[in-house]
């Protein structure tokens, strides 16, 4: 009895720390993953800035703390800020990739919060590696017009390859 006690009470705060997936989340998540997270991948990698800004709700909000300049701001000032590397991509000059993985999946019928790494990459025309980083991230996203769109983006932390690896 002694050794089963341990047992059951690790596996009770392991069923109270995990809410079981409901049909309704899976769909939820497999709607998000097809639609929204499936095309921002596709954006970045084809240089497609106007398909980009079109998975941003009008008041978007990036929060950016994983690097030297920590900044909320409008999606839109990111945006102007990141134009360029999407008109790169798309002439050619560049090709980017970004991938998503995640530990967390909250949400409902018209809303969802996410939480993962990114995972993105720039390399030149030639191939050679202008960039490679991994990031902590939270979405919120709202289901506005039947579409998934960002609300607000945070970008928490640097991640690492192993951090990567372990949300397979």
């Amino acid at each position: 009895m002694k050794k089963i006690l341990p047992f059951c009470v690790v596996s009770l705060l392991f069923a109270l720390q995990t809410p079981a997936q409901t049909p309704a989340d899976l769909q939820r998540i497999a709607e998000i993953d097809s639609t929204y997270w499936a095309e921002i991948s596709r954006t970045v990698k084809e240089g497609d800035f106007e398909g980009y800004k079109a998975t941003c709700h009008e008041n978007a909000v990036l929060v950016a703390t994983a690097g030297k300049n920590k900044r909320s701001e409008p999606m839109t000032v990111a945006l102007d800020r990141w134009k360029q590397g999407f008109m790169d991509t798309r002439q050619g000059k560049q090709l980017d990739n970004v991938s998503f993985r995640f530990s967390q999946r909250i949400g409902g019928e018209n809303t969802a919060h996410e939480t993962g790494i990114f995972y993105f990459t720039s390399h030149d025309a030639t191939g050679r590696l202008l960039s490679e980083t991994f990031i902590h991230l939270e979405e919120l996203l709202v289901k506005q017009g039947g579409k998934w769109v960002c609300l607000m983006e945070y970008q928490k932390s640097v991640a690492t390859k192993e951090e990567w690896d372990a949300l397979k």
